[in-house]
């Protein structure tokens, strides 16, 4: 009895996850489809339509498919790329606030593309594709930097040790960016206080191209070490015990993480929140086995970040808000809540 029991259950859970997928995919279609029909030019869905299938004027397909298409796949690439991260850094440290936004791995990735911004061209195709390899420069810096700052001798690294270095260290890169706006020429710091403000700013195929790469790479890569994740949640006793190499694991997922959140960063600016939000409202959804939480929480910043973006360009058209003031919107009262919660 008890058998049947548990394989009812067992049903009944495969398919609450099944249904979480599905109504979390028909949900960033639709947005996509929103976000398509949004701008300062109008086009309406049948519009849209009639230019996918190649019927439109050259104007509306020039707006859609030089424009619109790119920005839409960037903040798609971008929202999963973000949350995987953060996702994973959650899982590694074991600590629910970890965020690469808020340990100051953003921050890094930000002041090398922020420096190199500043002497070169960002425009010309070569850049393009140097920005997320400079990004993972400074972001791996910086993370080698907090695990230095934070570690200590047979102590590893403490949850809220690791935190508090974080933010530590994002504050001081974040103190030295806004010194070296102070060097430069109006035109590059008004670029420049865009992207800080987490613009999308690379919307254009070219950056697709740029940040793909290293999408489909790491991607798959951390999903199939999914059944390790769950075993590093047990805790480095039980971990050990079970025969997993923690230390070596753990090095792999942050080197994981950290190229995802710097090749995000280099064509989004400095989007934050995204890493911490979409792992939470994910287990929340489907638990915390990573074999599907790990899915739902790309599909879940997927479609947190081009939700942002949409809103973003409607709310003060013909302007528009940058993206990673939107999910600041939403990020910063759910992170205070999650530390107050914590605190308890």
């Amino acid at each position: 009895m008890e058998t049947i029991t548990n394989t009812m259950h067992g049903r009944k859970d495969r398919k609450r996850k099944i249904i979480t997928l599905s109504v979390l995919a028909a949900l960033i279609v639709l947005v996509f489809l929103i976000s398509m029909n949004t701008g300062v030019i109008r086009l309406s869905p049948l519009e849209v339509i009639k230019t996918l299938f190649g019927s439109g004027t050259d104007k509306q397909e020039l707006v859609l498919f030089e424009f619109r298409l790119p920005r839409i796949v960037i903040s798609l690439l971008i929202g999963a790329g973000l949350a995987i991260s953060g996702c994973v850094m959650q899982g590694i440290s074991r600590n629910e606030l970890a965020d690469p936004g808020i340990l100051g791995i953003n921050a890094g990735a930000g002041l090398m593309v922020m420096l190199f911004i500043s002497f070169f061209p960002s425009t010309t195709a070569a850049p393009v594709y140097l920005l997320p390899v400079l990004a993972l420069i400074g972001a791996s810096l910086t993370a080698a930097l907090i695990c230095v700052l934070a570690y200590k001798k047979n102590q590893g690294f403490k949850p809220t040790g690791l935190l508090l270095t974080g933010i530590a260290v994002a504050a001081g890169i974040s103190a030295a960016m806004i010194v070296l706006t102070l060097r430069l020429s109006p035109e590059k710091y008004q670029f420049v206080a865009t992207w800080l403000a987490g613009s999308i700013w690379g919307s254009s195929w070219k950056f697709v191209l740029a940040l793909l790469p290293w999408i489909l790479v790491l991607l798959p890569f951390v999903m199939y070490k999914a059944q390790v994740m769950n075993v590093l949640n047990l805790g480095e006793s039980m971990a050990t015990g079970l025969g997993a190499s923690v230390t070596r694991e753990q090095l792999k997922l942050l080197a994981a993480a950290v190229g995802l959140a710097a090749s995000c960063v280099a064509v989004s600016g400095g989007i934050g929140f995204v890493g911490l939000i979409a792992p939470h409202l994910s287990r929340r959804l489907v638990g915390a086995k990573h074999q599907m939480l790990l899915p739902v929480t790309a599909l879940v910043g997927a479609l947190l970040v081009i939700t942002a973006d949409t809103l973003g360009r409607w709310i003060i058209q013909p302007s528009e808000i940058p993206t990673g003031i939107v999910v600041a919107v939403i990020g910063a009262p759910y992170f205070l809540y999650l530390l107050s919660r914590s605190r308890g």
